[in-house]
C-alpha cells in the first residue's frame, strides 16, 4: 500500500488568496472525502462545482510515494533555488494523507507550507499558511486558521463564519461556462464586500492567466 497517493506536483504562481502571484509548487494529493472525482457521482456529491482533476495518480509528477522524504525531495527539485521555498497541499482533501512526517521532511527542505482543505479534517501542527474553504452539506471541523475562502453562490449565512478565528475573510466567485452567470456571481461577491468590509474579495485569476 503506498503511503502517498499524488495526482501532480508542478511549480507555477499561486492565483487566487492573499498568497496571489506568488511562485508555489503545488502538490496534488489523490482523493477527496466529499466528491470521488468520477463525473458519475457528480449529481451526488457534496461538493458538485469541483474543477479540479485529482484522481488517480497520473499527473506531473505523480505516483505512489513510498515515504515523506522521498515526496519532499520530489517537491524540492522542482524549486528554482534556495530561497523563499513554498509548497502548497491541495486536493482533493490533502488533509486525508498530508501528515507529520511529510510536515517534518518538508521543513528540513525549507519550505513554508501551505494547505488548502474543506474544513472537514482537523489540521496536523506545523502548517504555516491554512486555507479552509467550506463546503455547503459538510461538517466544517477546522474553525480557525490563515484564511478562510467560500465560494459562491453557496447557500451559507456568511455571518456564521465572521466570529471563527481566521485572518482573513474571502469570498472567491463560482468560475462556470457561462459568462452570463460569472458576471452575476462577481457581482454578487462584490456587493457584499462593499457592504461587508470584513470580506475581501478574492478571483481564480490562474484561469485568466491561462496557468495552473
Amino acid at each position: 500500500m503506498p503511503y502517498y497517493l499524488i495526482k501532480e506536483i508542478y511549480y507555477t504562481i499561486q492565483g487566487e488568496g492573499q498568497n496571489i502571484g506568488r511562485p508555489a509548487v503545488f502538490c496534488r494529493f489523490s482523493k477527496c472525502n466529499l466528491w470521488s472525482g468520477k463525473e458519475v457521482d457528480r449529481d451526488k456529491a457534496i461538493c458538485k462545482f469541483c474543477d479540479t482533476d485529482f484522481l488517480g495518480v497520473n499527473g506531473e509528477n505523480g505516483g505512489e510515494y513510498k515515504n515523506a522524504e522521498d515526496l519532499a525531495q520530489k517537491i524540492d527539485k522542482l524549486w528554482p533555488n534556495t530561497s523563499n521555498k513554498f509548497v502548497v497541499f491541495t486536493g482533493g482533501e490533502p488533509l486525508l494523507q498530508l501528515d507529520l512526517a511529510l510536515i517534518s521532511s518538508i521543513k528540513k527542505h525549507n519550505f513554508e507550507i501551505a494547505v488548502e482543505t474543506n474544513g472537514t479534517i482537523s489540521a496536523p501542527e506545523g502548517i504555516d499558511w491554512l486555507t479552509v474553504s467550506p463546503k455547503l452539506g459538510s461538517k466544517l471541523v477546522q474553525k480557525s486558521g490563515s484564511e478562510l475562502k467560500v465560494v459562491i453562490p453557496q447557500d451559507f449565512n456568511l455571518k456564521e463564519f465572521e466570529n471563527l478565528d481566521f485572518k482573513h475573510f474571502l469570498l472567491s466567485p463560482m468560475i462556470t461556462d457561462s459568462e452570463s452567470i460569472n458576471k452575476r456571481n462577481i457581482q454578487i461577491a462584490l456587493d457584499y464586500c462593499l457592504k461587508n468590509p470584513q470580506w475581501k474579495m478574492t478571483y481564480q485569476c490562474h484561469k485568466i492567466w491561462n496557468i495552473r
